[in-house]
Parts: C-alpha cells; structure tokens; sequence
C-alpha cells in the first residue's frame, strides 16, 4: 500500500484525502494543529510543524513514506519539496526551485533577471530600509510577506509617510521575517488564479480565470470570486501561456499541479506567482466540474509515483464561478443560518461547502482565512451569470445575531 503525507490539516486537504483513498493508498496527515479538520478523514496524524523540514523529514521517514504534497497550503511546499529531494520522491522541482517560488522577493528578483515582466520590487528584513527607498518605486505601492497567501498581510499604500504600518501588517503574516514592496500594478480587466498542470516539465493542462474582488469588503484585495472561462484577451492567455512554458523549462520544473496567478497591467502580462500546490479556494474541484479534468487525482498519483492518466486540454463546459462566501462589509457576530433563494439554488448552485457553522462567530472579511466556504454556480452564459452575482445580496442571507465577544 503506498503512503501519502499530506501538509497541512485543513479543509482543502480532505479532496486529496479521498481521491488517496480511492487509490488505496495509506495518508498520514501532518502539522503542529491537531484539531484540524482534515486529520479527522486521514488514517494517521503526525504533530510536526510543517515549516520545519528536518522534523518533517524526520517524520516521513520513520513512516517509510512514498509521496508528499503540500495541497493548497503554502507554508509546507519548501518542507515537501526538501523532503522529496532528501528520499528521492516524485516532486514538480528542486528544493532550489521551490525556495525561488515560494519567496515573493527572490521570485520576483528571477523573473527580472530572466527578462519576465515583472513589477518593479524590493525584498526586505528589516524596517528603515524601506523608507530610504522611497523614490525607488512608482506610488502607489502594494507591501506584502514574502511567504504567505490568501492576501494576509496585504496592505496598498498610497504615500510613503504610511509604508511604517503596513510594514508591520506584512511582517506580522510573514514566517520568515521578509517582505517585499512592489508598484501597485492596475489590471486590464481581471486577474487570474488557476491550477494547471505539467507532465515532465510540459503544460498539459492550463486555464486562465476572472479573480473578482468585493470592493466594499473589509480587505478589498481578498478574492471573492473566481470565474471561469476568462474573458482575458486571447493573444494575452497566448503569450503567458508561453512565458509559463518557458519559467517551467528554466527552472526545471517536471510532473504536477501548480497554483498560479497572473494579470495583464500597462498592455502587459504579468506571471505573478507560482507555486508547485493545488491552489486554495477549492480550483482543482471546480475546474474537475468544468473542465472535466481530475487534477486532485493526478497530483496523488504523481506524488506515490503512479502511473498519471493521460492530461489534456479541454474547453470549459459553460460559465462557471466559485463564490467565496463572505460577511457584508462591517459585518460580525454569531452565526444563525446561510441560505440562498430557491430559484437561484434549483437552476445555478452546484456546490455548497461552508466550513462556518451555526453558532460560530463570524468575523469581517480581511482574508481567505475569514471565509465562511464556498458555492460553486454555473450558468450558461457569461451576461447571466454577471448580472445574477451582482444581486447576491438579495438571494444570498446571512444571518448573525449581533453580540460582543468576551474572549
């Protein structure tokens, strides 16, 4: 039977969970958090803290593992990828390569150097250093951790007298004590979260998103919807899906799935980040619904070094959208139901997977941790499906019950 380590214990790791299973293989979940929810599905739990890679490594093998991820969960990929190259496991790239992806800064610095569009950046550790460089960028700016996701620790800055605050901001969500000031970049249009996939180091499968954001939500740069198929132009999807194909080439890149977000700004496509995971916000599912492509699979067969079935491109099979359930704007308190109107829930819901339960306290929308789950819609055409979202708030309720907390 082979064994599978998963990093991380939340909800997005139960999918991976069941397609292992399916495949009869043995998983042993992983992190210093016992009562996550996804160890509660696998058949062994190991308390180790997944940004430590010699304990992590420690741990596979004494359990004589045969395949690691790190399934949309960013803080464990430089573990997985370093316990992978340490026992010779199937992995998408080095533990060089992954230590490139997984830190904003050194991400960015690659992409210059190889002559990828890129935001001018700055990578940093310390606090005063920032302020001398003020005359560096081009204001606005965006201040962000260097290692870590779901926009925590994402603050944009309008002049230089306010860089002290949200320094802090990103060092209080960053693991390794850096973080990175970029130009704010103003899309065209929309940008893009998906998860492709390659085999041997080749893009076999790779779609392009509308990632849509709540304007009025306490943190507007947290994702709030994720469309598919994307209207980014044509030549646009062309030209990152080369460049895409070119980083994997230069970074050595081989078999599986990878979490990527890219824009188009000033005429130009961005490649923004790359990280060799499933992505959160539950993609690879609604992609599988989409597209018809079971990427979750793939990844555990790849990563117990299964056969992988055969990876194709395919269309997107209507208009698809991935709402990420959230509080109105200003919203917080206990939690007493969410529902949605029977004519919206009959025709378009397809998914409801919400992690909040009754009697939990909701907290405002600051990031993808403060989401109550996700609802997957589809709909038939792109006008439809556009003008049904717009009205959430009136097929959409949210109940809470008002209260101030005491702990």
């Amino acid at each position: 039977m082979k064994r599978l380590m998963i990093l991380g214990g939340s909800r997005y790791a139960i999918p991976v969970i069941e397609a292992a299973h399916k495949l009869g293989c043995y998983v042993i979940t992983c992190d210093y958090l016992p009562d996550n929810i996804a160890h509660k599905h696998s058949d062994e739990y190991v308390n180790v803290s997944i940004i430590e890679k010699e304990k992590v490594l420690e741990a596979a093998r004494e359990l004589k593992i045969d395949g690691i991820v790190s399934f949309a969960c960013d803080p464990g990929v430089v573990s997985a990828a370093y316990v992978a190259e340490k026992m010779g496991l199937p992995f998408q790239c080095s533990y060089d390569a992954a230590c490139i992806l997984q830190d904003k800064g050194k991400f960015r610095r690659f992409l210059t150097d190889n002559g990828f569009n890129c935001p001018k950046a700055k990578r940093y550790e310390d606090k005063e250093t920032p302020l001398k460089d003020a005359d560096f960028f081009t204001w606005p700016v965006i201040v962000k951790p260097t290692d870590s996701a779901g926009s925590k620790g994402v603050t944009k800055v309008d002049k230089p007298e306010d860089l002290p605050e949200a320094i802090s901001v990103a060092l209080g969500g960053a693991h390794n004590g850096a973080f990175i000031i970029e130009d704010f970049l103003t899309f065209e249009g929309y940008h893009s979260s998906t998860d492709p996939f390659t085999v041997d180091g080749e893009l076999k499968f790779i779609t392009y998103s509308d990632q849509l954001f709540d304007p009025e939500a306490d943190n507007p740069y947290t994702p709030a919807y994720i469309i598919w198929p994307s209207t980014m132009k044509e030549t646009y999807q062309n030209e990152l899906t080369s460049e895409i194909q070119r980083l994997m080439k230069l970074l050595g890149m081989k078999t599986g799935i990878y979490n990527i977000e890219t824009c188009v700004a000033n005429g130009k496509p961005y490649i923004m980040e790359v990280s060799p995971r499933g992505g959160g916000c539950k993609i690879a599912e609604l992609q599988t619904l989409a597209y018809g492509v079971d990427l979750i699979e793939a990844e555990v067969r790849k990563a117990v070094g299964l056969p992988v079935n055969d990876i194709k491109q395919t269309e997107c099979q209507g208009h698809w959208c991935e709402m990420i359930v959230h509080a109105r704007p200003g919203q917080s308190g206990i939690l007493k139901s969410v529902k949605v109107d029977p004519c919206i829930a009959d025709n378009n819901l397809k998914v409801v997977d919400l992690t909040a339960e009754e009697g939990d306290y909701v907290k405002p929308f600051t990031g993808a941790n403060m989401a109550l789950g996700d609802m997957f819609f589809r709909f038939d055409s792109r006008e439809e499906m556009d003008k049904v979202m717009a009205q959430q708030y009136e097929w959409l309720h949210i109940e809470l019950e008002s209260t101030e907390r005491t702990d």
